[in-house]
């Protein structure tokens, strides 16, 4: 005979009762099957486990050994069962999040939120400069979503077959080192901007041509642009070589500014995407209200940029209610558009 839990239970249940007749009635059994299962065991196990006399069954060492080990298996293995009961009947959320992002200014809030509200999941993240490889990623099941954004009211790629929700919109704004003879100014019109060099952080999406347009249609055409990281942009800007564009959440970093662009010719809506046949899709609501709220987490260091936005609402979420409660100290990524 293979010993099982539930031989266990019946050593636990004979020596907390004191009394193989006791046991048999807390188990359920005929006092005659449970000592004959005792017998069983004592066999299975090489000798007997209780000493028993008019007094009632006190354990033998090897009983003593044998419940020491019960007490341990027994609790663990109820856990186990429950712990697996709650996984399988759990369906209103997920058990892990894959997101992808192209240096999503939202993405650490986004994770920090989720984290908070459902620390039991896995959440992993990828970071990729290209939108096409992040929605190649999710059309495989190798993420779950991707978070990124593109220029004016144009969408990514329809190719890969993803489902496409806006979250928010901004206007791109300037960065300029502290010093830069614009950087007292509230705004700044992108034509005063024309004898300056550029840099821009690598991307395969439209941006680089509207901004070009956007050039045009002020009457310049843009001179070098510098293609490099976020930290070597933000070196470049500070080191007075060139001024980058960014979005408008870009956090506050010392020895530079934001300004908004005069008549905001640019704009960045920031995107999620997931498969509809996925099993993520079954959780995009979630996932994308959890994204608006880090969204309107990332307002809290741009006050001034709040208040404009509050005179501006083709801007922001766009007619969405601001979730409450903002994680003043989430970390979130950033990116120059």
């Amino acid at each position: 005979m293979n010993l099982e839990l539930r031989h266990l239970k019946v050593v636990c249940a004979i020596a907390e009762t004191g009394s193989v007749t006791k046991a048999a009635s807390t188990l359920g059994l005929a006092q005659p099957a449970l000592t004959a299962q005792l017998q069983r065991i004592e066999r299975t196990l090489g000798g007997p486990l209780f000493e028993r006399d008019r007094r009632g069954a006190r354990p033998t060492a090897l009983g003593e050994l044998v419940l020491a080990r019960a007490r341990v298996l027994l609790p663990a293995m109820k856990g186990l069962q429950d712990e697996a009961a709650r996984l399988a009947g759990s369906v209103d959320t997920p058990r892990r999040y894959r997101f992808g992002g192209v240096n999503s200014p939202i993405l650490g809030r986004l994770v920090h939120r989720l984290a908070a509200e459902q620390p039991q999941a896995q959440i992993t993240t990828y970071a990729s400069w290209s939108v096409d490889e992040l929605a190649h990623l999710v059309a495989n099941g190798r993420l779950d979503y991707a978070l990124t954004g593109v220029c004016g009211d144009s969408t990514p790629s329809a190719e890969f077959g993803l489902s496409w929700r806006e979250v928010a919109v901004d206007p791109v704004v300037v960065l300029l080192p502290e010093q830069h003879p614009l950087a007292g100014r509230d705004e700044v019109s992108l034509v005063e901007l024309r004898r300056e060099q550029w840099v821009a952080a690598p991307g395969d999406g439209c941006f680089g041509d509207c901004f070009a347009a956007a050039c045009a249609r002020a009457g310049f055409t843009p001179r070098k642009v510098y293609e490099t990281d976020v930290r070597g942009s933000m070196d470049l800007v500070e080191a007075g070589e060139a001024v980058a564009l960014c979005q408008a959440t870009f956090r506050p970093v010392a020895g530079l500014v934001t300004r908004r662009l005069a008549g905001a010719p640019l704009r960045w809506r920031l995107m999620l995407g997931w498969h509809p046949e996925a099993p993520a899709a079954g959780f995009a609501d979630l996932v994308l209200e959890t994204a608006v709220a880090a969204y309107t987490d990332s307002l809290s260091p741009h006050p001034d940029y709040l208040a404009w936005l509050a005179e501006n609402p083709d801007f922001g979420l766009r007619g969405r209610a601001i979730p409450p409660g903002p994680v003043d100290d989430a970390v979130d990524g950033v990116r120059t558009a």
